[in-house]
């Protein structure tokens, strides 16, 4: 490309070719992504309102100047400012008018995208008349606003579902989740996906020889119609109800609503979308997501700038929890070697990890890298060549500490030694050790593929570089990586912990675990404390209370007992609290006959406060903010809430403790209120 002219702003730069063709590259100077603030938009503004001017322009072609990718949407910290619906209201639609500006462009507009195109920035794209996109593992298209309590809000619920038709609109918009460069071309949201290679040329030859006529989709059109809207509007309701709450998260029932009220015509459709959405960005809700967002942002940050670049990850014992670290850090491009004596186990791990690398990353010759990384090692040879080493095997105090005397003298000197115990302190495991500096937790949550949290367990002599490197290889595995005090439980299984056995308190009473789990599930769980028994197994509920409760003196519950003595462990054994069918809970039904009292729901939730202030002022974690964090992303507390402690401040701390006192007063001293309320919280 011969450029004639170039014209450089403080975000863009413009530059011309020899065929009049503008090639217009986004660089936000402040940052190392592209978002959309206030002075990229006005900037914007001004290119495009010069553009229209100009009748020599033969087409317009939008490109990121960043490595990370196209536009990742707009910049969230700016919603923090906002303070009322109308001045939400307001900046939106300045937005929306800038896009409508592109829109109306009379020659040809291509977005040429590489990388994550979401959020705002597929609004923009979409503004475009055509879209270009790398057809490449990095290159993800998506809406994901609904994540943080809102919706799109520069035309993306308008020209979506016109675009590709209502169904795939709404499944993307609804979900929040992103597509990848081939599945966008497959339902029409972008024009080619092509190699890197070819993606400047396929970008020109839109610009020079821009298709026509592009053909219709009449069935996409029909989605859209009048009378068809209302009939898929209740089925979006219907799948949306299964999932979550409109009372926890508004903004996609908002979606659907205003979709089935005005469809895709504008202005109508543009007005209520820029209206519903300023009313979303001043909710409690929003501004929690948004404050969660920036937590999880927080967690991976961490790392950088710490020189350690591992390959080769040794895990021994391959249960479930080992059979799926091993997977995992196979997908994610390490060479792992899996340890165990039972060869059985070994091989039901890596059909387990078959099966993640195929849902993972779809392309034969990708999961067959995968699978060339994952080595089969019964008798441990990869333990000397290894740079980190996880230990996953029973929670058995001594059976670890001769392991860790073992790897101590076969592993490489600079190996990093890890366990993955969830209860048992580094403190009494690294006693055998030489060097117990050199012993680390990194505590995986079940199932590892869908759990994003990992507790980094500093011992009281984790040397500091190893927490440092313990970081980064979590980060280079995708996980977020929560630094926490070697202390039975740590944070999230001892926060999680009282809650369980509250939940265990109220079937002893003879309360049904439906209406127990239902308290839970309003309140905004994603799963209720009785199913959630029965899904890690109770068998290994009964281990971790048995294990903690030589520590905290915690009641181990009888109940619970019987049903582990019985071998009715929950989903597992097809049987526990509830019934099992072929995977699927069976539980009894609430009747209109059984009402949930509050009683339970305060129950539950203030014994996990309770817990969550006393880790707090123990220094389990450094903050507040990180132990909010911790529990939203480790045992899933309602983000919307903004975490344990975020929500009883929220609360105020008088009132519950208040509600403890009285709880006290009726079920005794296991609702003591933690001295630290009036430190932590108030």
């Amino acid at each position: 490309m011969d450029q004639i002219m170039t014209t450089n702003f403080e975000n863009w730069s413009l530059k011309v070719d020899e065929d009049n063709i503008h090639w217009l590259t986004l660089d936000r100077s402040d940052s190392n992504v592209n978002s959309l603030n206030e002075s990229v938009l006005r900037e914007f503004d001004q290119i495009l309102n010069s553009l229209s001017q100009n009748n020599q322009v033969k087409a317009l072609i939008i490109r990121s100047g960043k490595k990370t990718g196209f536009i990742v949407g707009a910049d969230i910290a700016q919603f923090k400012t906002i303070v009322s619906a109308e001045e939400a209201t307001n900046l939106i639609r300045k937005g929306q008018e800038i896009f409508n500006k592109l829109e109306r462009l009379q020659f040809p507009t291509i977005a040429m995208i590489e990388g994550f195109c979401l959020g705002g920035g597929l609004e923009l794209a979409l503004a475009c008349r055509f879209r270009i996109a790398e057809d490449s593992s990095k290159t993800r298209l998506g809406l994901p606003e609904v994540k943080l309590g809102i919706h799109p809000g520069w035309g993306g619920t308008v020209r979506l579902p016109n675009l590709i038709g209502a169904l795939a609109a709404m499944d993307l918009i609804l979900s929040g989740r992103n597509v990848t460069a081939k599945s966008a071309k497959k339902m029409g949201l972008v024009h080619e996906a092509v190699p890197l290679r070819l993606l400047e040329k396929a970008a020109r030859s839109y610009a020079l020889n821009p298709p026509a006529n592009l053909k219709k989709n009449y069935l996409h059109e029909m989605t859209n119609l009048e009378f068809v809207r209302p009939v898929l509007g209740r089925l979006f309701q219907y799948q949306l109800n299964k999932k979550v709450s409109p009372k926890h998260y508004p903004s996609p029932f908002a979606v659907v609503e205003n979709w089935v009220e005005n469809g895709v015509k504008i202005p109508q459709a543009m007005d209520k979308e820029a209206e519903s959405i300023g009313k979303m960005l001043v909710t409690d809700t929003s501004r929690n997501l948004v404050r969660v967002f920036f937590l999880q942002e927080q967690l991976k940050s961490q790392g950088k700038g710490v020189d350690f670049k591992p390959k080769h990850v040794h895990v021994i014992g391959a249960g479930v929890m080992g059979g799926d670290i091993a997977g995992w850090c196979a997908v994610r491009g390490f060479k792992v070697t899996l340890q165990d004596q039972a060869p059985k186990l070994i091989g039901n791990a890596i059909k387990r990890s078959y099966e993640l690398a195929t849902k993972q990353l779809k392309e034969k010759h990708l999961i067959q890298e995968v699978m060339d990384r994952l080595l089969p090692d019964p008798t441990g040879l990869g333990i000397k060549s290894a740079d980190i080493i996880i230990e996953a095997i029973t929670e058995k105090l001594q059976a670890k500490q001769e392991l860790f005397a073992m790897l101590e003298q076969e592993a490489k000197p600079d190996a990093i030694l890890a366990t993955n115990t969830s209860t048992i302190p580094l403190e009494e495991i690294n006693q055998v050790l030489q060097n117990p500096e050199r012993l680390i937790g990194i505590h995986f949550f079940n199932p590892v593929p869908k759990m994003p949290l990992v507790e980094i367990v500093k011992g009281k002599d984790t040397d500091k570089s190893i927490i440092e490197k313990a970081i980064v290889f979590v980060r280079k595995i995708d996980k977020l990586p929560l630094p926490v005090k070697s202390s039975p439980g740590f944070l999230v299984n001892r926060i999680l912990l009282p809650y369980m056995l509250e939940a265990v308190a109220l079937l002893e009473e003879g309360i049904q675990g439906p209406i127990i789990d239902k308290a839970a599930v309003d309140f905004g769980m994603p799963m209720g404390p009785v199913e959630l028994a029965d899904t890690v197994g109770l068998d290994i509920c009964l281990a971790a209370l048995e294990k903690l409760s030589d520590t905290t003196g915690v009641k181990v519950p009888t109940k619970l007992k019987e049903y582990v003595a019985r071998g009715e462990l929950g989903r597992k054994t097809g049987k526990g609290f509830y019934q099992y069918k072929k995977g699927k809970v069976v539980k009894p039904k609430i009747t209109s006959k059984d009402t949930i009292a509050p009683d339970i729901t305060d129950r539950l939730v203030l014994r996990l406060l309770n817990e969550a202030v006393a880790c707090l002022r123990e220094g389990i974690v450094d903050n507040a903010d990180l132990l909010d964090t911790g529990c939203i992303f480790g045992f899933g507390f309602p983000p919307f809430r903004g975490g344990p402690i975020t929500y009883a401040r929220k609360q105020g701390g008088e009132l519950l403790l208040k509600q403890l006192q009285e709880l006290e007063s009726r079920y005794g001293d296991r609702f003591a209120a933690d001295e630290g309320w009036n430190s932590e919280v108030a």
